[in-house]
């Protein structure tokens, strides 16, 4: 018969091992080799049996001692008998790791679930545009699972409570047993919690909440915009058997502007060096005011400011009001307003109007028309 292997050879670690490094590395190679993952393979089985019947013993501070001390020759053995774990089932190497994920394990190493967190809930809020651009206070109302108040959340008629689960007694899983091998699958009476509802609660059917209204005052930043979302962390719903509650996500939606639009590269692409706290305002001037200069009031946030219009100014000419667009969400300072003049033809003239009109004409030469000028002139060149 062949030698033992030295247990600490086995597992791959050095003498002076701590217990953590002991686990992390009989861990490790049981799940690769566990005969789960390895079905009709005697090769994997037998490196399983040695790792555990290593472990069994380098994990024991006794039997570590004594074997340190005597090796496999220690005086009485150390009493392993085939596996030495009750069968030791691949869900039992993963609770250490996973039970922090998935659940707890009670000290009969049976597994309990989790408390489930409660459902983020999502609110659509709709506001003016002054409303999402200084800011406000809005009250909101909506529905969300609450726990039961007469239950407690239990889910249970008041005053009795849980009882054990009769198909798993308690254990959260059901076992089989096969040769050496057990295999553990979640109890689906219970789902994993060891306990079941006898007599379901009156008000909540079992179901362990309630729905109810919730009307909660929200703070809205001033600057937000369409699509933006806040967070409002555990106003969700709540969760079941202690688990946290989830969250309410707030969604604007801001009605349009009458005067003004938020600037946007695709709508505006001739204002090139635009942000998005930015806004624009189309503002019309009449043919005589862009030919000679005016000054005109203009449209803000704040209230109307002066605006110089130079002479000979051309339509879609953008002139810019620093500080008068949108708050930055959450930060400092203000966006800027653009000003876009549209130089407005007259339609209906009198007949007085149209003599000056083609009295003017007849006394304008091509300085005064440069762009004209300029454009028929390459017409020209390439047309004759």
């Amino acid at each position: 018969m062949a030698s033992k292997r030295d247990y600490y050879d086995v597992l791959g670690v050095d003498h002076t091992a701590t217990p953590e490094e002991l686990k992390k590395a009989y861990r490790k190679l049981a799940i690769q080799y566990h005969p789960d993952k390895n079905p009709g393979n005697p090769e994997a089985e037998e490196r399983f049996k040695e790792l555990s019947e290593a472990y069994s013993v380098l994990s024991d501070p006794e039997k570590r001692a004594r074997y340190d001390r005597f090796g496999h020759e220690a005086p009485g053995g150390f009493g392993f008998e085939g596996f030495g774990f009750s069968a030791t089932t691949l869900s039992d190497l993963f609770d250490d790791v996973l039970g922090g994920f998935f659940g707890t394990t009670t000290a009969g190493g049976r597994r309990r679930a989790r408390g489930h967190p409660g459902e983020d809930l999502k609110y659509t809020l709709e506001l003016t545009f002054d409303e999402a651009a200084f800011g406000c206070e809005k009250e909101v109302r909506f529905p969300r699972g609450e726990t039961c108040p007469r239950c407690e959340g239990t889910g249970a008629r008041p005053g009795e409570g849980l009882v054990t689960c009769p198909s798993c007694h308690g254990r959260g899983e059901i076992r089989s047993q096969q040769g050496f091998f057990s295999i553990s699958r979640t109890c689906t009476r219970c789902a994993g919690e060891g306990r079941v509802i006898k007599n379901f609660c009156p008000s909540c059917r079992g179901e362990k909440r309630i729905r109810m209204e919730k009307t909660l005052s929200l703070k809205v930043p001033a600057g937000v915009d369409s699509g933006m979302r806040m967070r409002v962390g555990g106003e969700g719903g709540a969760g079941i058997d202690g688990g946290g509650p989830g969250d309410l996500y707030i969604y604007f939606k801001v009605a349009p502007h009458p005067l003004f639009q938020r600037w946007d590269r695709e709508r505006f692409p001739a204002i090139r060096d635009g942000r998005e706290n930015d806004l624009v305002c189309e503002v019309p001037i009449s043919f005589v005011q862009a030919a000679l200069g005016a000054e005109i009031d203009v449209p803000t946030l704040d209230g109307r400011v002066k605006l110089k219009v130079p002479p000979g100014t051309q339509s879609g000419k953008v002139f810019r009001q620093r500080g008068k667009g949108l708050p930055v969400v959450q930060g400092h300072g203000r966006g800027d307003l653009h000003v876009v003049v549209t130089v407005e033809t007259p339609t209906k003239l009198t007949p007085r109007q149209r003599e000056l009109l083609e009295e003017f004409a007849r006394a304008s030469g091509e300085d005064t028309h440069p762009l004209g000028k300029g454009f028929w002139d390459k017409v020209r060149e390439l047309f004759g």
